[in-house]
């Protein structure tokens, strides 16, 4: 039996996107993720709850979000405003009497009907472009129910659908989902298991068992590679990655180049970011490029 769950909780919706699916697309990102990778530039999408991010930069100091806290969870330090997350319950009233903006709230609960609103004003986009919509996260898979509303309803609209996601879910979760989806991006991380448990906080024995099945079914499979320098970028990794690929039978592999444009983000939350590195270069990018060739394998930057 297909549980409908009416309304989900988004923390961004993006427009105009020419990545993540064909076409002009609307990314839509739902919070939760089974995981914990130590290198996600979105570590608001982790927590299935909505929470409040604190910009230090714009406090004014006038004190008006202590005041109308009722969980006294905000204090002021010499550092600025610091909010006590075990005791924060995410209500959002300090976000609206925050004027300078210090505040604000990621997470946010939408209904399927809103939501679909919401992507059909860009429906003649879609049209021309073969776009459609795109769920991202976090994992949707992990708001498992409000995905597959969201997918069924989004395909009764004649929107191309597509997922982005970790695999780390049960597979009859995607599999309910596969007559609505046209497209799914699968991100493989590693394929050494210890390796992969020690930087995402799980092992990837289910991952790498749904994207077999997966490849045996008809939706367009398209797998990606984070690069993430000294964790899954030497060379006897990546060339056993693009051996798996294309045992699965595909033809294409994707590297997404690490970039460390979410750490500041960490900070927002009260998290420290666990990682110091640096994004690879360019010449490292095209050189390992060069080495997967010999996979025979179609190799893309991005996307």
């Amino acid at each position: 039996m297909n549980t409908i769950i009416n309304s989900g909780v988004v923390f961004n919706i993006q427009y105009y996107s020419i990545h993540d699916g064909s076409g002009i697309r609307t990314l839509v990102f739902l919070k939760g993720c089974p995981l914990r990778c130590e290198w996600c530039s979105n570590p608001e999408s982790q927590s299935l709850k909505p929470e409040v991010i604190v910009l230090v930069n714009r406090c004014i100091g006038c004190g008006n979000c202590i005041k109308i806290c009722s969980e006294q969870a905000i204090v002021n330090t010499i550092e600025g405003n610091i909010i006590n997350r075990n005791k924060c319950i995410a209500c959002g009233k300090c976000t609206e009497v925050c004027n300078a903006g210090a505040l604000q709230i990621k997470g946010k609960f939408y209904t399927v009907d809103d939501l679909l609103e919401q992507v059909m004003e860009d429906a003649i986009f879609y049209e021309y472009s073969g776009g459609g919509i795109t769920l991202s996260g976090g994992e949707p898979f992990f708001q498992a129910d409000f995905t597959y509303s969201l997918l069924r309803t989004c395909k009764e609209s004649r929107l191309n659908t597509a997922v982005e996601t970790c695999g780390f879910v049960p597979y009859e979760t995607i599999e309910r989902c596969l007559p609505y989806l046209d497209s799914i991006l699968y991100d493989i991380k590693h394929l050494d298991t210890d390796i992969h448990k020690q930087f995402t906080g799980a092992d990837n024995l289910i991952i790498l068992e749904n994207v077999r099945k997966l490849a045996k079914t008809d939706v367009n499979l398209i797998i990606r590679v984070p690069v993430i320098p000294g964790i899954n970028d030497s060379n006897n990794n990546l060339i056993r990655t693009a051996e798996f690929v294309k045992e699965l039978g595909l033809k294409e592999l994707y590297l997404l180049p690490y970039h460390s444009l979410g750490v500041r983000k960490y900070s927002q939350l009260g998290r420290k970011y666990k990682l110091n590195i640096n994004p690879p270069t360019v010449e490292r990018i095209n050189e390992i490029k060069e080495i997967l060739i010999d996979s025979k394998l179609n190799i893309y930057i991005g996307g």
